[in-house]
């Protein structure tokens, strides 16, 4: 190993170490000030992300220029602290405070923070690709060229370099704001929550106890790989890493159930991309909620909201791969030989290692924890309860091997949250997030489910090159305003947006949850990311469901409290209609269906959920039209029969 190659090797381990070590003791004991605590997170992330490229052979000199980066955003770092606490206020230019010189900043901070600013760009760039640095540098350059723009790209009247730079980078409304703030004191814990749990081998109890639950259960591979995912996904909130993570034991074992590549991919994929709209983590969503929904609501307000449509989502699933499986009988898996009924007897300790952290983290948002302490506390117990066990056990190396995990996981979060900021501070500096809404407005005036479709189609678009979160506030921020005029339930149309911006991760062609199932099952891209979407589609009718029936979110249409029976009633109609949507999406109800009672079958379904309150039945928030789906889905089911049930494979 050379010197250079041991310093990068010295510095990524003492990053990675100190980066998750660092947020917990200051989150939970703050003795910085906000903006330098969000300097420190960022220049760790951001180092890490520099240096997690080995340097070998022909590539020592990117290996140097690696380096070289690492040391200028450590540099920044290191100005904006020292230019933001008092106990360095000797060393305060003009002897003013980094915050308070806004206006009237000196040379030196204009240079930092436009180093800051190409920093941050070039690390999104290296993490998640191209898409966010170019649509932050597009509103960097709307900010400075706003006064030549025509009518109707929203105009203002533009603003120097300085002024885009201080409110992009030196102060609290940009890289060092919301974005980024949430990053810190929400996701990242739960990042080294999920890191934890993992290294005590719950990722094992959990495929390991779905797989005996399903273990004589048609379509139980399939099955096994829904309930996984959905447990998996709760809690790291990623589709991506939820595909990588449990993708590995659930696509193979459904190849050998005989599930095709593409149906095992799809499956996997759906099954993932559904675990960050299952309570109680919900990716960094919910979070991000907390802070920009008005009126305030709380965490357990969210989450409880959440909760019916992540089960419907689900029930979709299971019904479509216990469907599917029916069409082709071999779908089946086999009994648990003897030696994984040992292993799973094993993996029991793991179970109340998983159970008890997730019920933890639970009771204490219950007992009105803020969230970093409930997370903290859960994360405590997580690790006393491993230390019991030999075999679960945290030493000194699987704790370490743990930390740098987290931080790993980290340094996407942190640089596309940088690259928000920037894009949030431009939109408050130019006002264009007030000014937005006068396009979609007249249009939710004449019909709102044309401006919901409108919405629909941004945040999928903006989801397919963002993390799901990141594309959340995105929109959230730039149509905000309009969201509080178009008449639904604040809760439910922020749940909207992030629901699309998640279904992005399936939709083709970039559909990531997709390429990552697709490359562990050795199958075509746009086959699995097409299967991924047919399977998933439930995902894409929820949100008007929800909006237009608020019910399902527990709520009337005055955001308070819905009654029960009006509850149960919407999930009865909702249900009602899922089935039949998804034995036209496998093609089986009782028999191999045609291409006749598949398309009654879809028929049926947009009927049952059809959202409108058009003939509507009393106070029942029913309409006629749902009775007439649900009646049209027993005609189909009465006259589907048994059938033959005889098939050769699951091809899918």
């Amino acid at each position: 190993m050379t010197a250079l190659e041991r310093v990068r090797a010295g510095v990524v381990s003492g990053s990675a170490l100190l980066l998750p070590i660092f947020a917990l003791l200051e989150i939970n004991y703050p003795n910085l000030r906000p903006q330098s605590q969000l300097a420190i997170f960022a220049t760790l992330g951001l180092v890490l992300c520099f240096l997690r490229r080995r340097p070998e052979g022909a590539r020592a000199f990117a290996a140097a220029a690696d380096l070289a980066l690492a040391l200028v955003t450590l540099g920044v770092g290191v100005f904006v602290v020292l230019q933001t606490e008092p106990v360095f206020s000797h060393l305060w230019l003009d002897g003013v405070a980094l915050g308070d010189r806004a206006g009237a900043e000196t040379i030196w901070d204009l240079m930092v923070g436009f180093i800051g600013l190409v920093l941050i760009l070039e690390a999104t760039r290296r993490t998640i690709g191209w898409a966010l640095p170019m649509l932050a540098l597009a509103f960097l350059l709307y900010g400075r060229f706003g006064a030549v723009l025509p009518d109707w790209l929203l105009p203002h009247r533009g603003y120097n370099i300085d002024r885009l730079v201080g409110q992009a980078f030196l102060h609290s409304q940009g890289v060092f704001g919301i974005a980024l703030r949430v990053m810190f004191t929400y996701v990242f814990l739960f990042v080294i929550f999920g890191a934890a749990l993992e290294a005590t081998g719950a990722t094992g109890f959990i495929v390991a106890a779905a797989r005996r639950l399903f273990a004589r259960s048609t379509g139980g591979a399939a099955k096994v790989s829904v309930l996984s995912s959905g447990l998996m996904g709760s809690l790291s909130g990623s589709a991506v890493a939820n595909t990588a993570t449990t993708g590995t034991f659930t696509i193979p074992m459904m190849r050998s159930a005989g599930f095709s590549p593409r149906l095992a991919a799809g499956v996997e994929a759906a099954a993932s991309t559904g675990g960050a709209l299952v309570p109680p983590v919900m990716g960094a969503g919910a979070y991000m909620m907390l802070e920009i929904i008005s009126p305030p609501v709380t965490y357990v307000e969210i989450i409880r909201a959440a909760l019916i449509p992540a089960c419907l989502y689900y029930l979709s699933l299971f019904f479509i791969v216990h469907f599917s499986a029916r069409l082709h009988q071999s779908g089946k898996v086999g009994r648990i030989g003897a030696d994984e009924e040992l292993r799973f007897e094993w993996l029991r300790w793991e179970g109340a290692i998983f159970l008890g952290g997730l019920v933890a983290l639970v009771v204490f948002l219950l007992l009105r924890f803020s969230v970093f302490r409930a997370v903290t506390l859960a994360l405590a117990l997580v690790l006393i309860l491993s230390a019991v066990n030999p075999r679960t056990r945290l030493n000194a190396a699987r704790l370490k091997r743990a930390l740098i995990a987290s931080s790993a996981g980290a340094v996407p979060l942190v640089a596309a949250a940088a690259s928000v900021g920037i894009i949030v501070g431009i939109v408050t500096l130019t006002g264009i997030g007030t000014r937005l809404p006068s396009l979609i407005l007249p249009l939710a005036e004449q019909n709102l489910l044309a401006a919901l479709v409108v919405i629909m189609l941004s945040s999928i678009v903006l989801g397919m090159g963002l993390p799901s979160a990141v594309c959340y506030l995105l929109m959230a921020t730039l149509i905000g305003p309009v969201l509080g005029k178009l008449g639904v339930v604040p809760l439910a149309a922020h749940l909207f947006i992030f629901y699309f911006g998640m279904m992005s991760m399936v939709t083709p062609p970039v559909a990531l949850a997709a390429y990552a199932a697709s490359s562990i099952a050795g199958a075509r891209f746009l086959e699995t990311s097409y299967s991924a979407f047919r399977i998933a589609l439930v995902g894409f009718m929820l949100p008007f469901l929800f909006v237009f029936r608020p019910e399902l979110l527990m709520l009337d249409a005055a955001g308070d409290t819905a009654p029960m029976g009006r509850i149960l009633v919407t999930i009865l109609i909702a249900v009602l209609g899922i089935v039949p949507l998804a034995a036209a999406i496998a093609g089986y109800l009782g028999r191999p269906l045609g291409p006749v009672p598949r398309t009654i079958l879809l028929f049926s379904a947009a009927l049952s959920l059809f959202p409108g309150s058009a003939a509507a039945i009393g106070e029942t928030g029913i309409s006629w039209l749902n009775l007439l789906g649900v009646l049209l889905f027993a005609t189909v089911w009465l006259a589907s029969g048994k059938g033959d049930e005889r098939s050769t494979g699951v091809t899918g």
